[in-house]
């Protein structure tokens, strides 16, 4: 029936974006599909209601015709008279994806949109695989954009590719501990450090939890990059600037999103799985998952007291801060610099 398979829809689970899709063309579709598979499923049996019919009387020879009362179907309610029962859905999308990246979306159907912001209450971060091409430079940082520049990059090594990575990564650490306002020689911020769960109380700044490099084959390089509060622009824009640390130039030739929270590529729904039995599969699946991280990230649990230090669990990090518009602090060569 329409209205157990409507019951069974509440909840979160994640899609997989293809590049050249919009993601609000991505949420009609899904609408769609799941609108069409809830009209499909069997309509509950027809009310009855009793009718006072004119009948015959058994045995009569003068065919007299007597009102029996009579139990009939209502049909007004059958899709034929009013109409597919169901004609739309509120579907919410989580961090959104533009039209050139690629990966995981997370959508939320009825009352799974409130879970959707609670969950995103808690700043979980986000993954992405970043490839990048050395030699040229565009308008717009994609590697179809208009060309500005070319450079040569034979004297880019990996070496040289991951110090830059590593002052990137320890710059946006300690920016990290400075939007959590958290009081550093707290209990509170040792708790937390030892849980993982140093996030930003409000709105800031790209922040990169974590970044290195998967693969290295000049002129291409893939970068994995964990972060949060970003865009995909500011991804591409990243990839730029390192090639200007690197004394050359670089773009962006892909942006594709492996992990949102708690969803990864494993949990993701292909094209072809985007109907109602497999989107209800993946809400069921993912209910315990979501119950668990909100518990985690909402109610903490205290840790026994330890001496401790930032230092200890690596919070400290270099001064330097990597990105034009991303974080404050950045000058012209001032990784470089910070690399001798």
């Amino acid at each position: 029936m329409g209205s157990a398979g409507l019951a069974r829809l509440h909840g979160l689970f994640a899609v997989y974006k293809p590049p050249g899709l919009k993601w609000l063309h991505l949420r009609d579709t899904v609408e769609m599909q799941l609108l069409k598979g809830l009209n499909a499923c069997k309509p509950p049996a027809p009310k009855q209601r009793v009718r006072f019919l004119l009948y015959p009387v058994e045995g009569s020879e003068e065919k007299e015709l007597t009102l029996t009362a009579t139990s009939v179907p209502t049909l007004t309610d059958h899709p034929l008279v009013c109409g597919p029962a169901f004609t739309s859905l509120k579907i919410g999308v989580g961090h959104r994806l533009d039209v050139q990246a690629s990966g995981v979306l997370v959508l939320a159907v009825g009352h799974g949109r409130r879970l959707l912001t609670d969950l995103y209450d808690t700043h979980l971060t986000k993954a992405y695989t970043v490839r990048g091409l050395l030699g040229k430079a565009t308008d717009d940082f994609q590697e179809d954009g208009r060309l500005v520049e070319k450079t040569t990059y034979d004297h880019v090594t990996r070496e040289k590719l991951e110090r830059i990575l590593s002052v990137i990564q320890g710059s946006h650490q300690k920016a990290l501990v400075m939007y959590s306002n958290l009081d550093l020689q707290s209990q509170e911020a040792y708790e937390m450090a030892v849980r993982g769960v140093i996030r930003p109380m409000n709105k800031s700044p790209m922040l990169i939890c974590g970044i290195r490099c998967l693969h290295f084959a000049p002129p291409e390089f893939l970068l994995e990059v964990q972060c949060m509060h970003e865009t995909q622009q500011q991804l591409r824009k990243l990839v730029h600037e390192i090639g200007l640390e690197l004394k050359t130039t670089a773009v962006c030739s892909q942006v594709r999103r492996t992990r949102d929270g708690l969803f990864t590529l494993d949990d993701a729904l292909l094209r072809t799985q985007w109907d109602l039995r497999s989107i209800q599969d993946a809400i069921r699946a993912a209910a315990p998952r979501v119950a668990a991280e909100l518990e985690k990230n909402l109610r903490p649990q205290s840790h026994p007291a330890a001496p401790w230090s930032f230092q200890a669990l690596g919070l400290w990090a270099p001064k330097l801060c990597l990105g034009v518009g991303i974080l404050k602090g950045w000058t012209a060569g001032g990784v470089v610099g910070g690399l001798r």
